[in-house]
């Protein structure tokens, strides 16, 4: 059986061409996955021969954390700008709690589940990850402390309570993943728990 001609790839700018790759590998990670980037996959994206992908990106370990990176950095970046007009850190974190748990963002969460157990052999995926999650811990302590200057939350430790509100946002949306548990009430009972964290009235966070 004869293979169909491939057709000569367009002579683009190293800058081009990496350009094109990343943008391909982001493509790939956000329709099937981060495991499916791969050499292949990229190529027959970008229709070029596997060896040109490599040629330009010897190191896959390193474009698939730069492709996580690339994803879940615009995640943060987009939810911020969500969360900043509203006028009090109430406001800005029951909204955050809606937008993160509304299932709308399913696709990066599998890229974050994927991150989490691709990292075990992957130290540069699993640094980026690391520096991710400090991010998002960050962003959160702010609403956080910026409640509690305003008389709205009460803790005495808001870095630990960011820490455990990522943990329990990660947990429910990879629960959300195989459909566990019912998808209406995720978004109330984490509300509830957090409402029990910052000592702030039931239905704050939680209520419609």
């Amino acid at each position: 059986m004869s293979r169909p001609v491939r057709k000569k790839a367009a002579r683009k700018t190293p800058a081009e061409r990496s350009a094109e790759i990343a943008d391909a590998a982001r493509d790939v990670a956000l329709e099937q996955g981060l495991y499916a980037v791969t050499l292949r996959s990229i190529a027959a994206r970008i229709d070029v021969a596997p060896a040109l992908v490599a040629h330009y990106e010897p190191n896959m370990d390193a474009l698939i954390a730069r492709t996580f990176g690339t994803i879940v950095a615009t995640e943060l970046v987009e939810v911020g700008s969500l969360v900043a007009p509203l006028e009090t850190p109430r406001a800005q974190l029951a909204h955050l709690l809606d937008t993160l748990l509304d299932g709308t963002r399913d696709d990066v969460t599998v890229i974050w589940v994927e991150a989490w157990a691709m990292g075990r052999r992957n130290e540069a995926l699993a640094q980026r990850v690391r520096d991710e999650m400090d991010d998002w811990q960050a962003f959160l302590h702010g609403i956080v402390t910026a409640g509690i200057e305003a008389g709205e939350f009460v803790t005495d430790d808001a870095a630990s309570v960011a820490w455990q509100l990522l943990g329990m946002i990660d947990g429910l949306n990879a629960h959300a993943l195989v459909r566990w548990g019912q998808a209406a009430d995720r978004g109330s009972r984490l509300g509830e728990a957090v409402e029990g964290m910052l000592g702030v009235q039931r239905g704050a966070l939680s209520g419609p």
